[in-house]
């Protein structure tokens, strides 16, 4: 295991996004005078053992793979997107530091810039998050959800093969015209179909070779996932209002976890961010509490202003035609026991009821371990 004045090997996953987030975790160390390698670790299920699965439950199992390489002494400590942490954790591992916050919003992504009030009647939205399909069809109950899967660069492409395919053969089209046009001042496109394609960037042709099988009109995604993944540049986007689209707990945090000691506390005191922590816990408190884990369609997120935490949570029917919500400022100085209350409240109005329907609708669902998972990285 590390100790002061060695390099500290953190655990993280190998996707793009996923080493991203662990790299300005390490960067962040590193300016506080603590060496940092990352590590990634392999966490197809098919490579955990059944011993692991048994013993932690399917919920989570990806994200404990990294703390089960902690858990054992392999590796100092792991990083992970909060939202994707089951809120019960092995004994002996602690949430060692939550950096400060990035946006915790939903996003609507499109090729064009258009909103949700501006898609057209009937328009597919891609998403395969349970919270996010509910609260899109709670607002618009005409639009047609998709299931969309991958990491935010698989989703980004397959939003927009369709529209840079299209492209690719009208102008194809009419560079065939333009050959047997005498007046080729009237030629629509300035370049010829070869310069077009160069100009492309490498994702813009992968994602062109692309044959997906649904044609998306828009997608919704984490807000700090797509600047992370740095693909803001490739398609236009519309925040969602976090009061009616209400982010899942702990969206747009990461969390560092450690074996409790005194390595965790140094990087508590390196990386922490007080307000972040009190955010997120009420978040995690709240979903924990009310036991949906990722079953279920809830939205919870606080926010902390002076003694206060502002705190939104709306739970849903799978078919967003039900709900029971709340906002809530509770005192920052008791924040979980609020938390904790306004959670029994919530199960009373009838939280309970919508997320046992959930389960029943969801045969072989996993009820280990309450988790924030959906369908994306951050």
């Amino acid at each position: 295991m590390t100790t002061r004045g060695e390099t500290l090997q953190l655990a993280t996953r190998g996707s793009d996004l996923a080493l991203r987030q662990a790299a300005t975790v390490r960067d962040s160390l590193s300016s506080r005078r603590l060496a940092v390698e990352l590590v990634e670790v392999e966490t197809t299920g098919d490579q955990i053992r059944d011993e692991l699965i048994h013993r932690l439950g399917k919920t989570g199992a990806f994200v404990r793979s990294l703390d089960e390489k902690v858990l054992a002494g392999e590796l100092d400590a792991a990083v992970h997107s909060m939202k994707d942490m089951p809120t019960e954790r092995p004994d002996r591992l602690v949430v060692a530091a939550v950096p400060e916050r990035a946006a915790a919003e939903d996003v609507l992504v499109t090729p064009d810039g258009r909103s949700l009030e501006e898609l057209p009647e009937g328009a597919t939205v891609g998403t395969s998050s349970l919270r996010r399909r509910a609260q899109l069809l709670a607002e618009r109950g005409d639009l047609t959800v998709e299931p969309l899967r991958g990491n935010v660069d698989t989703r980004i492409a397959k939003l927009l093969a369709p529209s840079l395919q299209r492209d690719h053969q009208e102008r194809h089209e009419a560079e065939q015209e333009r050959k047997g046009d005498a007046d080729e001042e009237d030629h629509p496109y300035d370049r010829t179909v070869e310069e077009w394609f160069d100009d492309l960037t490498e994702f813009e042709r992968r994602a062109m070779e692309r044959d997906p099988d649904v044609a998306y009109d828009a997608i919704v995604l984490a807000k700090a996932g797509l600047y992370r993944a740095d693909l803001t540049r490739y398609v236009e986007m519309s925040d969602l209002d976090p009061d009616r689209f209400v982010p899942a707990p702990g969206q747009g945090a990461l969390a560092v976890t450690a074996v409790d000691g005194d390595l965790a506390l140094d990087i508590k005191d390196r990386l922490d961010d007080p307000q972040t922590r009190v955010e997120t816990t009420v978040e995690r408190t709240i979903l924990e509490e009310l036991g949906g884990g990722c079953v279920a369609p809830i939205g919870v997120h606080a926010t902390l202003e002076g003694g206060v935490v502002h705190t939104r949570v709306r739970v849903l029917s799978r078919d967003g035609t039900e709900e029971v919500s709340v906002g809530r400022d509770v005192p920052a100085e008791h924040h979980i026991d609020a938390a904790q209350d306004l959670a029994a409240e919530l199960a009373e109005r009838g939280a309970d009821d919508l997320i046992a329907e959930a389960k029943r609708d969801s045969p072989g669902a996993d009820d280990d371990a309450s988790t924030a998972r959906e369908d994306d990285e951050e």
